[in-house]
């Protein structure tokens, strides 16, 4: 069937507040180019970076509108948001075989450019092109990974953003077998991703979250848990771990380091705690530490995640799911932070 002309969908104007969120019923639907496929989207999920980009928080001027993408250049608006999407192929473009058509997809959020360099920086799904909070989507056929699972459309959105990141981080901080890993933020959409994908390489979880989550996160793979309160050098001993994903930042930054023995990894891809920390330098070089940023996805990753989803490795975290239309409220219940896992928008 051909693709309509118009599609309903939710547009960000502009960074503020919820307001800036507007659903629209006369979107113009994508039409695929060179190598493209577009995508019928069935759900896609709420993340953080959804809000961050709304409210500007990526700036780092105080003017959101000069630095407030992830690259740190200017969002253009209006812009379709949307990391996570599952859907199936509608359309393709010249290029792609058109059996194609009808295939059910997750779509990679890091868009590297084909055969571009690895230190290159990527595009992001929802943020420098328009992503999953529509109909209908567009992007680069190889980014559309076809997945052949008994999960539903919003289990299956629950896994791209969150899962590769975790993912992503794992591979950055090379963890192996056998290993002890701190995970903090462990309730939250990477966190718990974390928790899970890192007992799927067989390593030990030391997860940090509140106490009214630790049973559900203890569930999941979390061998000891810590709250989020706790003196985490005094309970567990300096360098007694091999490795620190982390999500949180904020005050308790300089104990994470000391945790780690000589050699350790630290890797990071979030600062909901806050983002300036107080790093000791001679903690870093004399104990041989190594740092990993953690946003660019290496190309191996989602492959991977893909893959074990496929084999049942590991498990979709749906707390909630609303309508697309109803995203404003979904975003409060959000920020609210009184569930694990995610909340997922359906069309």
């Amino acid at each position: 069937m051909p693709l309509p002309d118009q599609m309903n969908g939710v547009i960000l104007t502009g960074h503020g507040g919820p307001e800036m969120l507007q659903w629209r019923k006369d979107l113009p639907v994508p039409v695929p180019g060179l190598g493209d496929v577009v995508v019928e989207v069935a759900a896609a999920g709420v993340n953080n970076t959804d809000i961050n980009t709304r409210v500007g928080w990526y700036s780092k001027s105080g003017s959101p509108e000069e630095d407030a993408g992830w690259s740190g250049s200017a969002i253009a608006f209006p812009l379709i948001q949307g990391i996570d999407v599952c859907g199936r192929i509608a359309a393709v473009g010249d290029g792609v075989d058109a059996a194609r058509i009808g295939e059910r997809v997750l779509i990679e959020p890091c868009l590297r450019e084909a055969g571009g360099r690895t230190l290159d920086m990527p595009k992001f799904l929802g943020s420098d092109c328009p992503g999953g909070f529509a109909q209908y989507t567009r992007v680069a056929a190889r980014h559309a990974y076809p997945v052949r699972s008994t999960l539903s459309d919003a289990e299956l959105a629950s896994f791209p953003c969150s899962y590769s990141t975790a993912e992503n981080m794992l591979t950055r901080a090379g963890v192996t077998s056998g290993e002890t890993v701190l995970v903090t933020g462990a309730s939250g959409g990477v966190g718990s991703a974390a928790v899970q994908l890192a007992r799927a390489r067989g390593a030990r979880v030391v997860a940090v979250t509140s106490a009214a989550k630790a049973s559900s996160i203890a569930e999941l793979g979390g061998e000891r848990i810590l709250s989020r309160d706790d003196d985490f050098v005094k309970t567990l001993g300096r360098n007694s771990v091999d490795a620190v994903v982390d999500l949180v930042g904020g005050p308790k930054w300089p104990s994470l380091l000391d945790l780690l023995r000589p050699g350790g990894r630290y890797a990071v891809s979030g600062a909901v705690g806050g983002p300036l920390v107080e790093l000791d330098l001679r903690t870093l070089y004399l104990k041989d530490l190594s740092f990993f940023g953690c946003t660019a996805l290496e190309p191996e990753v989602f492959a991977n995640l893909v893959g074990r989803i496929e084999r049942g490795e590991i498990r979709p975290l749906v707390a909630e799911t609303y309508p697309l239309a109803e995203i404003q409220a979904a975003q409060r219940a959000f920020g609210e932070k009184g569930y694990i896992g995610k909340i997922v928008l359906t069309l």
